[in-house]
Parts: C-alpha cells; structure tokens; sequence
C-alpha cells in the first residue's frame, strides 16, 4: 500500500505542544507540593527551604506556561490551514457534520467517518475549551503571584473576588488538566491504532502519511 506524507502541524505548534505539556506537568508536581509538603518545610540546620524551591520551579513553569498559550492563540488566528479555529471548531457547516460523524465513530456506530489531516470537530470543541480554562488558569495564578499588580489585581477580582476563591479554582482547574491529559492520550492511542495515519509521530515530525484509500 501507497502511503504519501503530508506535513500538518508546523514547528511551531510542536513546539508549543511539548512547552505546554512539559510545563504542566512541572506545575502539577510543584502544585501538589506547594499544596501539601510531603517532605520538612525547613531541613534544620541548612538554608535550604523544600517549598520555597518548590515555588520558584512553579513560577518559572507558569511562565513557560503562559508564552505557550500566547504561542497557541497566535497560531489559532495565524497558523497554517490545520492549526487556524476555523479549521476545526464547529462553526461551519462541514465542521457540525465532521462533529457528529466523529461521535458516531467514537460510539462505533456505523455512520461513515470523515478522514482530516488536522483536528476533527469535537477534538477542536475541548481543545478550544482547554485554551480557555488555561487562561482562567494564568490570571488566577498571577493574580496570587502579583498582588501589588494593579492590572492583575483587577482581572483577579473580577473573576475570584478574593485571593482565597482564586487559589481554590486554581486548584482545583489543576485538576481538570489531570483529567484532560488522561483522556487525551487515550483518545490519541485509539486514533493512531484504527487511523494508521501516524498521528502520535506526526507531533514529533509534523507529518501524517495517507494511504491512497484514506
């Protein structure tokens, strides 16, 4: 069988997936940590300080963090054909359909199944959600981080109303992400085995092969 390369995702995107993955999972462990110190606060007798160390790792990830999905916006609006919304949320007549046959084929429903290089429909919906918890999660952070910010503290208070509101949805979008990563990969294995279209490569490479029957 004839397979021919496509380049799909630009270095760009991949560049922002593994930034974006690679800091939330630093954020992840340094959250938990700040959130509940498994270890001695202070070692006596040494300067060394677990959940000050554990702080500054979680601020220099949420930097990371927040470049990527500037990254990510800008590629919604200014990617190639595969990377732009309008390629995969389902706001176009194409898109609603591709929407509604990629549940049929989720559910293994016999309804047809419409092959894409980029995003399908419904992956586009919880990745477009996703963009906007991690911005909630960006204010919410430099909201406790800057409290002197007169910017921040205004967006701060506007969305949580109080520093403490802010910290415990904060928390808990943490987990949301946990949740995400945990489906995402699953999805992502049951695409590239029943696709064979190389999806897990292609955010390494940037290429999917289709086969001349694809």
């Amino acid at each position: 069988m004839f397979y021919e390369r496509h380049q799909v995702w630009s270095v760009l995107l991949r560049l922002f997936h593994w930034s974006f993955v690679l800091s939330i999972v630093t954020l992840v462990i340094t959250g938990l940590y700040i959130h509940f110190p498994w270890t001695n606060t202070m070692v006596i007798g040494n300067s060394y300080f677990p959940v000050a160390t554990m702080r500054y790792i979680h601020f220099v990830a949420g930097f990371v963090f927040t470049a990527a999905l500037l990254v990510r916006i800008y590629l919604l609006l200014f990617g190639n054909a595969q990377e732009r919304f309008w390629d995969f949320l389902p706001i176009t007549p194409r898109n609603i359909k591709n929407l509604f046959k990629t549940l049929g084929r989720y559910l293994y429903l016999n309804v047809g199944h419409e092959h894409r290089l980029g995003h399908n429909a419904l992956a586009g919906i919880f990745y477009f959600l996703t963009f906007l918890v991690a911005a909630v999660q960006v204010v919410a952070g430099f909201f406790m981080l800057y409290p002197e910010s007169v910017f921040w503290q205004k967006w701060g208070t506007m969305l949580f109303v109080s520093q403490q509101q802010g910290r415990g949805i904060h928390y808990l979008i943490m987990w949301y992400f946990g949740v995400f990563a945990a489906i995402h990969i699953y999805i992502v294995v049951w695409n590239d085995i029943f696709s064979r279209n190389g999806l897990i490569s292609s955010i390494f490479s940037g290429g999917k092969y289709i086969s001349e029957d694809y």
